[in-house]
């Protein structure tokens, strides 16, 4: 197995201290870290085949982006300054109901190399085609949790569970384990409990959990509570939804009861703040989630509400929006944001023994940001900058499960012109067909 030498000027471990080391080094042997600490302390018995890095780069965990639709970059900036249910309605469904597994393959492919770009290593999805998805995860060599969206009172809705059944026993833990899957009943409003139910009941069978939008909007809100007589939240607690591995995204609209139950469940959410900014869905109350016990990582949605795949991004917005909604500036610090981007997500996924931390044992998902830029200096605190001054752009090497994806910003598992040009015919197909 290659052996990975990776050199930084600052490790931000986001271990369980928060520890930084300066001047350090990580030993990967195959696709797991077995050592770092100080320059020149890793064992002298390791001979690494690659040595990456320098002394001007800061080394974190890569990002987990614990929501998205990576298919949906064919819809950027397609349907724009809309409400989330007249953007589904007239613009979202009409045109996905065109595309073919090819477009969900190069769409996907097009997150796949921005995401390299911007730092992800991890990345949960719901969409159709799921099985073209994996084949996207399967080249490129990212990390993600794949599930076949589902929508209950569709025609297919029961095709659609089954689809998923076949998707999950075929798919969990391929990809040199690189692939898990859950089941994606898409919400309460568009899948019925006994919908949800029998997801939940092939979920248990085959040992995974459930990704689901979750109390998204006002409009949720009310219609759910006016036709089950409780909100979301409330509904999915008393069909036994939170009694599995669950990742809820979104949770902006939710009553004190309802953040009780996420945090003594101790659900997994999905925050997704530029996007509920964009469609004007609100502002989910994280800290009092974090509070109540609640394990709280981030997403970007899909490309079409947000609109791009930038965890940096995403990360600032949270904790600016935390910081401006409580009038608080104590509110989701630096730490707390990066650690939502990194260690909080991989719990939310159930992958806390895995990712999220630069640690021995763990796999090898590591980015290395380049702090020589005039935006970055003076350099005082490490993970603030890269909270709060650093960009995607500075990103500079990506490694996921020990394996180089993108080195001085160059890309080497995937032809990044090819990829553009394909998912920009598919996207010019797709509008021609929304027109006709």
């Amino acid at each position: 197995m290659a052996k990975l030498l990776i050199k930084a000027g600052n490790i931000i471990t986001m271990n369980e201290t928060g520890e930084v080391i300066s001047g350090g080094e990580i030993a990967v042997d195959g696709d797991r870290i077995i050592h770092m600490g100080p320059a020149g302390s890793t064992p002298s018995d390791f001979i690494a085949d690659k040595v990456t890095g320098g002394g001007k780069m800061v080394a974190l965990p890569g990002f987990v982006n614990c929501h998205t639709h990576a298919s949906m970059t064919l819809l950027r900036s397609y349907a724009d300054d809309l409400p989330l249910m007249k953007w589904l309605q007239e613009k979202i469904w009409p045109f996905e109901d065109n595309m073919t597994s090819d477009d969900i393959y190069w769409g996907a492919m097009l997150s796949c190399v921005e995401m390299i770009r911007s730092g992800t290593t991890t990345f949960a999805d719901m969409y159709m085609h799921m099985d073209r998805v994996a084949e996207t995860v399967e080249k490129t060599g990212l990390r993600a949790v794949l599930s076949r969206g589902m929508i209950g009172i569709a025609p297919n809705g029961p095709r659609a569970l089954e689809e998923s059944k076949e998707f999950v026993r075929k798919y969990n833990g391929t990809a040199e384990g690189r692939i898990n899957c859950m089941f994606g009943p898409h919400a309460p409003y568009t899948c019925p409990p006994e919908f949800i139910q029998q997801a939940m009941e092939y979920a248990k069978d085959l040992n995974v959990g459930i990704h689901i939008h979750l109390a998204e909007t006002r409009g949720e809100f009310g219609d759910m509570t006016e036709k089950y007589g409780k909100t979301p939240v409330q509904l999915m607690d008393s069909i036994g939804l939170f009694e599995l591995p669950v990742l809820a995204a979104h949770c902006v609209h939710l009553d004190d009861e309802d953040i009780e139950i996420l945090g003594t469940k101790k659900v997994g959410i999905a925050h997704n703040p530029e996007s509920n900014m964009k469609l004007a869905s609100g502002i989910a109350p994280v800290q009092k989630l974090i509070n109540a016990g609640a394990v709280v990582g981030l997403g970007t949605d899909g490309a079409s509400s947000n609109n791009n795949l930038d965890m940096l991004e995403e990360l600032r917005s949270a904790s600016f929006l935390q910081k401006v909604s409580t009038e608080d500036a104590t509110a989701l610090p630096a730490s707390a944001a990066l650690g939502m981007a990194t260690r909080e997500g991989a719990k939310v996924l159930g992958m806390e023994n895995e990712v999220g931390m630069i640690k021995p044992g763990y796999k090898a998902d590591i980015i290395l940001i380049d702090m020589d830029k005039p935006h970055l200096y003076p350099l005082h605190n490490p993970a603030a900058h890269v909270a709060y001054a650093a960009s995607s752009a500075d990103i500079d090497t990506t490694v996921v499960n020990g394996r180089v994806l993108m080195e001085n910003r160059r890309l080497l598992t995937v032809d990044e012109n090819e990829v553009c040009a394909k998912a920009q015919e598919c996207a010019n197909r797709l509008v021609q067909e929304a027109a006709d």
